[in-house]
């Protein structure tokens, strides 16, 4: 039912706690299914240099935020603005259709982190 990667992500997630200051950390929720997903990130000249994700959620949300966190490793700002759910599937080996929102759960929080850091950006 699941990909080795997905469990491998599930079992070992990776990049797991919070970042201090001056991590830009944000969360999103689904008021649907009720999943948690908190995020710090790091940046240091335009790039992701760390991120750390808290979940509490379904097997699926756990995965996402490991590979999503993964993924996020050196990352520009462009690159990622331009993360789809779809990416964050695949990073995973797949999700069967009653586990999709948890890629959107992750698309929602990468834009979050975003809007939240272009502010901070151009305040300064």
């Amino acid at each position: 039912m699941y990909s080795e990667t997905f469990l491998d992500h599930f079992k070992n997630p990776r990049h797991v706690g919070e970042l201090g200051p001056p991590a830009v950390t944000i969360q999103v929720e689904n008021p649907a299914c009720g999943d948690i997903l908190r995020m710090s990130v790091l940046w240091r000249n335009g790039t992701i240099a760390e991120s750390r994700y808290k979940v509490r959620g379904c097997t699926a949300s756990i995965a996402a935020g490991s590979a999503l966190t993964e993924w996020l490793g050196g990352k520009s700002l462009d690159e990622v603005k331009a993360l789809t759910a779809a990416m964050v599937e695949e990073a995973v080996g797949g999700l069967i259709p009653e586990s999709k929102h948890a890629a959107v759960l992750c698309v929602d929080a990468v834009r979050r982190m975003v809007s939240m850091y272009t502010q901070i950006w151009a305040a300064s």
